[in-house]
């Protein structure tokens, strides 16, 4: 349904209080308006996730990335460095790069203008016969650019605070259940379409009240009585301290350098970061806004060296083939329910000891994006 509700139920006070709020209401997840404002509000003014550092490790190697319209390539420079630029010439506009790749200067398909890989013109067809042409004028724009554990972060806002400034404590949190993070490498995307909102993905992901009734194999695997959820200024984390065993329904493992059943973190405003027991691994599910009811995920796999074993095969074939249609199955069903004239609002389950059933990390997530659209809380 586009726009606000034609009628429905008034909306019951967010407040600022977890315990006593209800929920956004359901147009936040519905209103094309809504959606097209979360854009600039949010979604360029915040770190986003681009890739990984080993896929852009030698001179010329490129990797491209969308926020919302905006493309974006990050490169490996001459010099070493890792910059960002918006992917399009400084000529007419065309996209220069696709993909991921490697190069030994960037030209444009459309009308062959050359640039190297710290943004200069280097070369444009017939430019020495137009008069007063500089080709200082027509540099690449450049995008903030940041690496974070070998995750490649970029930000439109040139005034950003930095990744690591913004998420003090994630990186230690991170190598706490992951000492080997410098030695992984990209493996693998997987990619999903799912028809719901980008925010209804992150609620899900915000808590495991679900996880009993929908998720069987995955609370084989975690001892969810260690599970619980602890909230910072613009990231979460939901970890287990321990497995419930190492041969689950899930997927069987020897333990690995840290003994420890499952590690998650939430990161402002759209990636979540996965750290499953065993063998060194990391992975990154990224919720992209497409339409106000659509969203396409990419799971992005690091592995030591980049290589897939066994154990490892087994683990990402459960989250691909069993958790995710799981967790999408969940989120579509949500979606369709958030259109109802019998639905707008619900109310948070957050329990004095935000145990293993709190919601307090969807509040959290609510809440920050309420106040990115400038929404006033109740106290």
């Amino acid at each position: 349904m586009d726009g606000p509700r034609p009628h429905g139920p008034q909306d019951m006070p967010f407040r600022a209080d977890p315990k006593r709020s209800f929920t956004l209401p359901a147009r936040y997840y519905t209103d094309a308006g809504i959606f097209e404002q979360e854009k600039a509000a949010i979604f360029y003014r915040t770190w986003h996730y681009a890739g990984h550092v080993s896929q852009v490790a030698e001179p010329g190697q490129y990797l491209t990335t969308k926020i919302h319209r905006q493309n974006v390539f990050v490169a490996r420079g001459r010099d070493g460095e890792l910059r960002a630029f918006f992917n399009v010439c400084a000529h007419r506009g065309h996209e220069l790069l696709e993909g991921t790749g490697r190069k030994n200067v960037i030209t444009c398909p459309y009308h062959a203008w050359a640039f190297d890989f710290d943004g200069r013109l280097v070369n444009a067809r017939n430019s020495e016969n137009v008069a007063g042409f500089n080709k200082c004028d027509f540099s690449l724009k450049p995008v903030r650019v940041e690496v974070f554990c070998g995750l490649v972060l970029v930000n439109l806002d040139p005034d950003a605070v930095p990744f690591a400034e913004q998420m003090a404590g994630l990186e230690e949190e991170i190598r706490s259940y992951l000492p080997r993070a410098d030695d992984l490498a990209f493996a693998q995307r997987d990619t999903y379409h799912v028809e719901a909102n980008w925010k209804v993905l992150v609620d899900n992901f915000l808590e495991c009240y679900h996880c009993a009734p929908a998720h069987k194999d995955f609370v084989d695997l975690v001892d969810m009585n260690s599970y619980r959820t602890i909230t910072h200024k613009a990231y979460s984390s939901q970890c287990a301290s321990a497995p419930r065993t190492t041969d689950s329904a899930a997927f069987s493992f020897e333990p690995g350098d840290v003994d420890f059943g499952y590690a998650g973190f939430f990161v402002w405003p759209n990636f979540t970061i996965w750290i499953y027991p065993g063998e060194p691994n990391l992975s990154v599910l990224q919720m992209n806004p497409d339409k106000p009811e659509t969203c396409v995920e990419y799971q992005d796999w690091f592995t030591l060296g980049g290589v897939v074993t066994p154990q490892l095969a087994d683990a990402i074939a459960y989250q691909k083939d069993v958790l995710q249609p799981e967790d999408i199955g969940l989120c579509e069903s949500v979606q369709r329910g958030l259109n109802s004239l019998g639905y707008n609002q619900g109310r948070f389950i957050v329990d004095e000891g935000l145990t293993e059933l709190s919601e307090h990390a969807v509040h959290h997530f609510q809440r920050m994006v309420a106040e990115a659209l400038g929404v006033g809380l109740d106290p």
